[in-house]
C-alpha cells in the first residue's frame, strides 16, 4: 500500500547517494536499498502486516512467474538499475532466507512496504519504520565484517550506492486521509512527496469524480521538491566529499501519464489489476475481477504502483540523469 515514490529520498524524487566508484564486474561493489513498497523485494512477506504482495497476480511477469513480494507484475525500477550497473543478481531482501553468507557481499535490500519517514505512518499499518531499517543496516555491517573481514567490509560500505524511497505513505496513507493530522499540520510539516495526484487511487479517492490528476496533491509534490533540492545543496556544502544527486522522477512519471503513446502505453487512469481504480496489496489478488491479461500497455500495475514496463522507462530516465556518477 505504498504509492509511487521511486528511488532515492522522497516519493517520486530520488536521491542517488554514491560514496565512491569502484571497478570490476559491476560498476560499484554494492547496492543498499531502503524505503517503501516501490523498492521492497520481499521483506514484508514474513511481517505481521496486511501490506503484502507475496501472492498472485503480483509477480506474474517476473522471471519465475511467481510472486516475490514486489508490488508489481514484474521488475521494479531498482531491479533494472541493478542490472544496468552490472550486478549478476539482485541485493537480497534482508528478512529473506537468501540474505545469508556471500549473498550479502554485494549489498542488501532493507525496504518494507508502508514505511515512511514518520515512524507513526509505518506503525499505523503494522509495518517496519525507517528507523528500524537503519538499525538493520547497522546489524548488516557487523555481519559483513564477520564474513569478509573488517577491511573488505569497510570498502563495501564506503563505495556502495545507497538508495532510499520514502514519503508517499506519509501523505497518501496518513496525512491526506487522517483528518486530525490534516488539520494540525501543513504539507510542509510532514515529509516528501511524489506526483501522487496522478496515481489511480489518488484520482479515485480525491479526484471528485474527475479522471484527471489531482492538482492539490501534485502541487504539494512540486513545492516539496524545490525544498528537497535546497536541502540537498546544503548537505553537499556541509559534506564536500559526498556525491549526491537529486534525481527528477516527478517529470518522467508525469510525462508517462500525459503522453503515454510516446512510450507505448495506452492506459493511465486505470491500473491493470482489478478495476484499476483502488486495488492494491490484498485487494489486488488472484480473483480480482477485471485484471488485464497484458500489463505492458498500462502505466500502473495496481492503483499505487507502476507496471514493469513503466518501471523500465522510469529507470532509464533516472540513469540518464545520473550517468556522470557512474561513468
Amino acid at each position: 500500500m505504498k504509492s509511487i515514490s521511486i528511488m532515492l529520498i522522497l516519493a517520486f524524487q530520488l536521491w542517488f547517494c554514491i560514496v565512491g566508484i569502484s571497478h570490476g564486474q559491476s560498476i560499484v561493489p554494492g547496492f543498499m536499498i531502503f524505503g517503501d513498497s516501490v523498492v521492497d523485494t520481499g521483506n514484508n512477506n514474513n511481517q505481521l502486516t496486511l501490506v503484502k504482495a507475496n501472492f498472485r497476480p503480483y509477480g506474474r511477469d517476473f522471471g519465475s512467474h511467481l510472486p516475490t513480494g514486489r508490488f508489481c507484475n514484474g521488475k521494479l525500477a531498482t531491479d533494472f538499475t541493478v542490472e544496468t550497473l552490472g550486478f549478476s543478481s539482485y541485493p537480497p531482501a534482508y528478512f529473506s532466507s537468501e540474505a545469508q553468507g556471500e549473498n550479502l557481499l554485494y549489498g542488501a535490500n532493507f525496504a518494507l512496504a508502508a514505511s515512511g519517514y514518520w515512524d507513526k505512518t509505518a506503525i499505523l499499518y503494522g509495518a517496519v519504520p525507517l528507523t528500524r531499517q537503519l538499525r538493520n543496516f547497522e546489524e548488516y555491517q557487523a555481519r559483513i565484517k564477520a564474513i569478509a573481514g573488517e577491511e573488505n567490509a569497510t570498502e563495501l560500505i564506503r563505495e556502495s550506492i545507497y538508495l532510499l524511497s520514502a514519503g508517499s505513505s506519509d501523505y497518501v496513507q496518513n496525512y491526506y486521509i487522517n483528518p486530525l493530522i490534516n488539520k494540525l499540520k501543513t504539507p510542509d510539516q510532514v515529509t516528501s512527496l511524489a506526483p501522487l495526484g496522478c496515481l489511480p487511487a489518488s484520482i479515485t479517492l480525491f479526484g471528485k469524480d474527475k479522471n484527471d490528476c489531482v492538482t492539490r496533491l501534485n502541487s504539494d509534490a512540486i513545492g516539496f521538491n524545490y525544498k528537497l533540492k535546497a536541502a540537498a545543496e546544503a548537505l553537499k556544502k556541509s559534506h564536500p566529499d559526498l556525491k549526491l544527486v537529486v534525481f527528477d522522477i516527478y517529470n518522467p512519471l508525469l510525462d508517462l501519464v500525459q503522453n503515454p503513446s510516446k512510450y507505448g502505453f495506452f492506459e493511465t487512469r486505470k491500473a491493470c489489476c482489478g478495476t484499476g481504480t483502488i486495488e492494491t496489496s490484498l485487494l489486488c489478488n488472484a480473483i480480482s475481477i477485471g485484471t488485464c491479461s497484458d500489463a505492458s500497455g498500462y502505466v500502473f500495475w495496481d492503483s499505487f504502483h507502476p507496471s514493469e514496463a513503466a518501471n523500465k522507462a522510469l529507470a532509464g530516465a533516472l540513469l540518464l540523469q545520473g550517468i556522470e556518477l557512474i561513468s
